[in-house]
C-alpha cells in the first residue's frame, strides 16, 4: 500500500461513552449560575410559601377559642387569614411585574402617604386596648405603621443612593435620613408602638453601615437610640411594668408578668415534640394573643422545639436570600435594588428576633407579629410585597446577567 494510500484511509472511530448528566433542581442551582432554567428565585417563592402554610395551619389552631367567643365560629380567624392570603398572593403576582425603578421613582410618594395615614389614624383610628394604631375599613383594620416600615426603607434606599459620598463623608448626609425617621417615630409613638419604632430604628442603622457611614457615627447614633429607648420605657409606667415582669414574670403572675409566664408554660408544656396540633391548653382563654403576637407560644405547645426550630430555620433561610440578592445587587452596580433587599432583610430578621425573644422571655414583650406567621392582615399583606421585591430584584438581577452573557457571545 502507498503512502499516499495509508494517508487517506479513515481512522478508526472510537465507541463514544455517553456519560449520565447530574443536574440539580432549579432551586438548588446557585443564583449566578447560567445554567439556571428560571429567571426567578424558586427556593425564595417555595420559603414563602411554606411560612405562609405553616401560619395559616398555627393560627387556624390557635383561633379557635377566640372564634367561639366572638361569634359561635371556630374558624372565624381561619377564613379570615385565608383571604388575607389570597389578597397576599395577588399583591405578590402584582408587585413581581413592577420594575425596581418604580419603586425608586415612587420612594418619596410612598413616604408621603404613609405619613398621611399615621396622622390619619390619630385623627379617625380606632382604639384597642389603649392604643390608637388601625384605621377602620369596614370589617378590615389598617394598620398604617406596617406600611411605614417598608416606606421608609425604599426612601432610604433611594437617598442613599444619590447621597452616597455625603453618608460616607460629612455629618450632614448621615443626619438627613434620620430627620425622616424621627418624623415616622414621633407619629407612631403618638399611637403609641414603641415596638415598630425599634424595628425600624434597627433597619435604619444596618442600612446607613451598609452604605459606609463613619464608625463614630453609627456607634453614636445606637448610643442615642439606646438612651432614647430608655428615656422612653422609664417615662411611661406600663412600659416600665412590662420591663420589670420581663426580668421577673414570676413576682406578678396573675397581673404585668400574665402574658410571659403563659407563654412559658406553653413553652414548657410543648417539650421536644409538643402534645400534638391542636392540644394547645393555653390558648384556651389562658394566653393573651395566642394566634397574633403569641402564635408561636402555641406552636411551641402542639409542635414542641422542633417545630419552632424548623420555623426557625425557614426564616432564617428567607433572611439569608434576601441579604444574598442584596450582595449580588450591590456586586452588579445596582445600589438601589441591593440597599432595599438588605434592608428588607434586616427588618425580617429583627422583628424575629423580637417577636420570638419576647414570646420565651428573652426580650420584653413587644406587640409586633412573627413574619408571614401571624394573622393581621396589613403585616401580612407588607410583608408579602417586600417578598414580592426581593423577587423582582433577583428576576432583574439574572435577566441583567442572560444579556451580558449575550454581549460577550457566549451564548
Amino acid at each position: 500500500m502507498s503512502v499516499l494510500a495509508r494517508l487517506t484511509l479513515p481512522k478508526p472511530r472510537l465507541p463514544q461513552i455517553s456519560l449520565p448528566q447530574l443536574s440539580l433542581p432549579g432551586w438548588l442551582k446557585s443564583d449566578d449560575s447560567r445554567a439556571s432554567e428560571v429567571l426567578y428565585d424558586r427556593g425564595l417563592l417555595w420559603l414563602s410559601l411554606c411560612l405562609m402554610v405553616m401560619g395559616l395551619i398555627m393560627v387556624a389552631s390557635a383561633s379557635i377559642p377566640e372564634g367561639l367567643n366572638l361569634s359561635d365560629d371556630p374558624f372565624r380567624f381561619a377564613k379570615r387569614h385565608v383571604v388575607y392570603l389570597i389578597l397576599c398572593l395577588c399583591a405578590m403576582a402584582v408587585v413581581v411585574q413592577l420594575p425596581i425603578r418604580w419603586w425608586q421613582a415612587s420612594s418619596t410618594w410612598l413616604l408621603l402617604a404613609s405619613l398621611a395615614l399615621l396622622v390619619l389614624v390619630l385623627l379617625i383610628g380606632r382604639n384597642v386596648n389603649g392604643s390608637v394604631r388601625w384605621i377602620g375599613l369596614g370589617p378590615v383594620n389598617l394598620q398604617p405603621a406596617e406600611f411605614a416600615k417598608l416606606a421608609l426603607l425604599a426612601y432610604l434606599a433611594a437617598y442613599l443612593v444619590r447621597r452616597q459620598e455625603q453618608v460616607r463623608e460629612n455629618l450632614k448626609g448621615f443626619l438627613k435620613p434620620l430627620v425622616v425617621f424621627f418624623l415616622l417615630a414621633f407619629l407612631i409613638l403618638a399611637q403609641p408602638d414603641l415596638g415598630s419604632v425599634v424595628v425600624m430604628f434597627v433597619a435604619t442603622v444596618g442600612m446607613l453601615f451598609l452604605a459606609g457611614a463613619k464608625l463614630i457615627q453609627f456607634f453614636s447614633l445606637i448610643f442615642v437610640g439606646g438612651v432614647a429607648v430608655v428615656a422612653l420605657i422609664v417615662t411611661a409606667p406600663y412600659r416600665m411594668r412590662r420591663m420589670t415582669s420581663f426580668v421577673n414574670p414570676w413576682e406578678d403572675p396573675f397581673g404585668s408578668g400574665y402574658q410571659l409566664t403563659q407563654s412559658l408554660m406553653a413553652f414548657g408544656r410543648g417539650n421536644w415534640f409538643g402534645e400534638g396540633l391542636g392540644n394547645s391548653i393555653q390558648k384556651l382563654e389562658y394566653l393573651p394573643e395566642a394566634h397574633t403576637d403569641f402564635v408561636v407560644a402555641v406552636l411551641a405547645e402542639e409542635l414542641g422545639f422542633s417545630g419552632v426550630l424548623i420555623v426557625l430555620a425557614l426564616l432564617i433561610a428567607l433572611v439569608m436570600k434576601a441579604m444574598n440578592i442584596g450582595r449580588r445587587a450591590l456586586a452588579q452596580q445596582q445600589a438601589y435594588a441591593g440597599y432595599l433587599a438588605c434592608g428588607i432583610a434586616i427588618w425580617f430578621s429583627f422583628q424575629t428576633m423580637v417577636n420570638i425573644g419576647a414570646a420565651s422571655g428573652l426580650l420584653p414583650t413587644k406587640g409586633l407579629t412573627l413574619p408571614l406567621i401571624s394573622y393581621g392582615g396589613s403585616s401580612l399583606l407588607v410583608m408579602s410585597v417586600a417578598v414580592g421585591i426581593l423577587l423582582r430584584i433577583d428576576h432583574e438581577l439574572r435577566l441583567e446577567q442572560c444579556q451580558a452573557y449575550t454581549r460577550d457571545g457566549h451564548d
